[in-house]
């Protein structure tokens, strides 16, 4: 089973590459927004790992 932090990780770089492959720049920002969420996520639980 993957972990939150691989999946949000994950799901970052998937969002980053899809970024750059949006024909618009609404859905090049969109994509942006949601990378920057996942990274943000990611490394919450990372800091989470890390405290245990």
């Amino acid at each position: 089973m993957e972990s939150n932090h691989r999946y949000f990780s994950r799901r970052a770089h998937e969002e980053k590459r899809a970024a750059q492959r949006a024909m618009t720049p609404q859905a090049q920002a969109w994509h942006r927004e949601l990378a920057e969420d996942f990274a943000r996520r990611a490394e919450q639980h990372a800091t989470v790992l890390q405290a245990l």
